[in-house]
C-alpha cells in the first residue's frame, strides 16, 4: 500500500508499504479520508511529541470501509462504513491506504455524516467531550474559550450548547473564523476579536467585570497569560496545548487553580478502550439526532506529500478558518 512515511529531520515521502492485516480481535479499514491535526506537524519537528509516534506513518484519525475483520470480532463485517480515533493504537498511521485497529475502538458511521464529514470528528470530538466531562461544569457557570473557531473549540462550543451551556465568552482572529461562530450559534457579544479588542479588558466587561469560573485554553503561549489572569480564585483551567509559559503557570499557582491536561493519548497508551468507544458513541448518537453538525470541511488533495506539506502549512499558521482539513485517500 502507499503511505506517508516519516523519516529523520521531519522530512517524509511516499512510500510503499506492507497492508497490515488484522489480529483476532482487529479489524483491516480501507481507508477512504484521514483529517489532520496540529499534533501531526508537530510530530515532525518536536521532540516531545515525536514520542507519541508508534508508527513512521503519521496520522490519527480515519473514516473507512471495513476490508478484512479478525476471527473474534463479531460487531463489524466487511463493507461496513466506519470512522475512528486509532491514536497510538493502530498498527500504522492514517496517511495511508489500509489500518488496522481493535474493533473495540471503532465506530459505526451514522447516516447523517458522510465518510469525509466522519474523518474529521474523532480527534477533536473527543478532546472536546473529555474538556466538558472533566470540567463538571453547572449550566450557569461562566466559561472563556481561548481559540474558539479552531477545530477543537468548534466542536466543543457546538457541544457545550446542545447540554445547556450558553455563558461562554471566546475569543477569535479573523473574519471567517468569527462567521464560522456565528454559524453554530455563538452570539455577537460573547465574541472577542482579539486583533481589535483588548481581550482581557473586554472580557471582563463582558462578564460584568468578574472572574470566570472555567478557562478552557485551545492556544497556549501569549495568550495563556491573559486567560490566566480572567479565572477566579480556586478556578479550572483546561489545558488543551501543553503551550502554557512560565508566567501563565506563575499565575495559575497563585491563584491556587485546578489545572486539567487534557490528553486523549493517555487512554490509548493504558488501552482504555471503553474511552474511544464510549465517546464515539456518543459523538455519532448526537450526530444521528442532528442535536450537533458535523465539523465544517476542507478538502485540502489526495495521498500525496504536497497534500501533507500544505495541510501542515496551513494548520501551523492557525489559518483553518473554522474548518477541519482533510484529505482523500480513495
Amino acid at each position: 500500500m502507499k503511505a506517508i512515511v516519516l523519516h529523520q529531520k521531519g522530512t517524509f515521502y511516499l512510500e510503499e508499504v506492507n497492508i497490515p492485516q488484522p489480529q483476532s480481535h482487529e479489524i483491516q479499514v480501507k481507508i477512504s479520508a484521514a483529517g489532520f491535526n496540529p499534533i501531526d506537524y508537530q510530530m515532525t519537528e518536536n521532540a516531545m511529541e515525536r514520542k507519541l509516534l508508534h508508527s513512521p506513518i503519521l496520522g490519527r484519525e480515519f473514516s473507512g470501509i471495513v476490508s478484512a475483520i479478525g476471527n473474534q470480532v463479531t460487531d463489524f463485517k466487511i463493507g461496513d462504513s466506519v470512522f475512528c480515533g486509532s491514536g497510538s493504537m493502530g498498527s500504522n498511521g492514517t496517511y495511508a491506504e489500509y489500518i488496522c485497529v481493535p474493533a473495540a475502538i471503532v465506530m459505526h458511521l451514522p447516516n447523517t455524516v458522510s465518510l469525509e464529514q466522519a474523518a474529521g470528528i474523532p480527534s477533536v470530538g473527543l478532546t472536546a467531550l473529555q474538556s466538558i466531562n472533566r470540567m463538571n461544569a453547572g449550566l450557569n457557570d461562566t466559561i472563556f474559550i481561548t481559540g474558539a473557531a479552531g477545530g477543537v473549540g468548534n466542536m466543543l462550543i457546538k457541544l457545550l450548547l446542545a447540554k445547556g451551556y450558553h455563558n461562554l465568552i471566546v475569543t477569535a482572529g479573523n473574519e471567517n473564523s468569527i462567521a464560522s461562530l456565528f454559524n453554530i450559534g455563538v452570539k455577537k457579544n460573547q465574541i472577542i476579536d482579539y486583533r481589535n479588542d483588548a481581550v482581557y479588558d473586554t472580557a471582563l466587561r463582558l462578564n460584568n467585570n468578574k472572574s470566570y469560573d472555567f478557562v478552557v485554553d485551545l492556544v497556549g503561549n501569549e495568550i495563556a497569560v491573559v486567560a490566566a489572569k480572567l479565572l477566579k480564585a480556586n478556578g479550572t483551567y483546561v489545558d488543551v496545548t501543553n503551550f502554557s509559559t512560565l508566567d501563565s503557570r506563575e499565575v495559575l499557582f497563585s491563584k491556587g487553580t485546578t489545572i486539567l491536561n487534557i490528553s486523549n493519548y493517555v487512554y490509548g497508551q493504558e488501552k482504555r478502550y471503553d474511552y474511544y468507544k464510549n465517546g464515539l458513541s456518543e459523538l455519532a448518537s448526537l450526530l444521528y439526532q442532528q442535536l450537533i453538525t458535523p465539523p465544517d470541511i476542507e478538502m485540502i488533495g489526495n495521498l500525496e506529500v504536497e497534500t501533507v506539506l500544505k495541510a501542515h502549512t496551513i494548520l501551523r499558521k492557525n489559518k483553518t478558518n473554522g474548518k477541519k482539513l482533510i484529505m482523500q485517500i480513495q
